[in-house]
């Protein structure tokens, strides 16, 4: 769901967001279960407006994500929750980084799946887990370990 934002920019943005959600389900579950998840696309006034209603944080950020809980019983592909970006943060991201716009917001897709399945980066072990299977993910779409200029 396109919200705000210049996404236009961004080619077949919603097939990439079914990619990179695919990608990181497929280094984190074996089994064949269904899941669905949520995207809006949005500006950073609108996340900033969330991260302050939901985080207590009153700036714009990259991305938000918000786990949907278990419903035992139903039917159909599991809701993971939902997930929201910010156009001009991904944009400004990528130019800073010098990344390619799509290979950014692939990670970022990547990055809120993760954390809709319960992953965190809060501490310094599961930031290492939780990095190391964006990366894996990542690979798999041909995108080089967003990490590995970071740390030099």
């Amino acid at each position: 769901m396109i919200e705000a934002g210049d996404w236009a920019c961004l080619e077949d943005a919603e097939a990439l967001a079914q990619k990179a959600a695919e990608a990181a389900l497929a280094v984190t579950y074996e089994a064949d279960e269904e899941f669905e998840a949520s995207v809006m696309l949005t500006d950073d006034a609108q996340i900033r407006e969330l991260n302050r209603t939901w985080r207590d944080k009153d700036k714009p950020t990259n991305v938000l994500s918000f786990p949907a809980p278990e419903q035992p019983g139903a039917t159909g592909p599991r809701h993971l929750g939902d997930i929201a970006l910010a156009y001009e943060t991904l944009v400004r991201e990528s130019e800073e980084e010098s990344k390619e716009l799509a290979h950014h917001f692939a990670h970022l897709i990547v990055h809120g799946v993760l954390h809709l399945l319960g992953y965190d980066h809060e501490v310094e072990a599961e930031a290492e887990i939780m990095e190391g299977l964006e990366v894996k993910a990542l690979a798999t779409l041909g995108i080089a370990d967003p990490y590995r200029d970071m740390a030099a």
